[in-house]
């Protein structure tokens, strides 16, 4: 058994989609120095706030924690403690961990409330980080090439250039 821990970020955009107006969720978790999950998808419902939008994403993010954790379990590898979360939203942070907050956004559905049940639980964390240290940014958005380049980084995936691709 290791010591390696899941570590999770959760991002969105808010109403990116010019189409329909719904956001973007992303969801980037590493073990160890590696990232190995990730995604990035349409969210199903048109958000009515960034906190909205934040707290779909991180509800997802949930789901993908605790479907992790299991994996690890039935492989022998129990994580110890939650998972963290890292979220750029403070107010979908708050909304989660202060029920005043839960009774104010009634327009938020109620199956992405069990990221409460998920804390309690002590299967997950949400914690705050900063925008600049958001790798999950990268799935949400498109970003300026240096910002790109360096979330690119930070996830550990690397520029690769074949022969084919190099013109002589």
């Amino acid at each position: 058994m290791t010591n390696s821990r899941i570590i999770g970020y959760t991002d969105s955009d808010w109403a990116g989609s010019i189409d329909d107006m719904k956001s973007t969720s992303g969801y980037a978790f590493s073990l160890g120095l590696g990232i190995f999950s990730w995604t990035s998808k349409k969210q199903a419902i048109v958000a009515q706030s960034t906190a909205e939008a934040e707290y779909v994403a991180a509800a997802e993010a949930t789901s993908q924690a605790i479907w992790l954790r299991n994996i690890f379990k039935d492989m022998g590898e129990k994580q110890s403690g939650p998972t963290t979360i890292n979220c750029d939203n403070k107010s979908a942070i708050a909304m989660m961990k202060n029920p005043v907050h839960l009774s104010r956004t009634r327009h938020v559905a109620i199956k992405y409330h069990f990221i409460k049940e998920a804390e309690t639980k002590m299967k997950i964390q949400l914690e705050y980080c900063t925008t600049e240290d958001q790798m999950a940014d990268i799935f949400t958005k498109a970003l300026p090439k240096p910002r790109f380049e360096l979330l690119r980084a930070m996830l550990g995936v690397t520029e690769f250039a074949s022969r084919r691709s190099i013109k002589v």
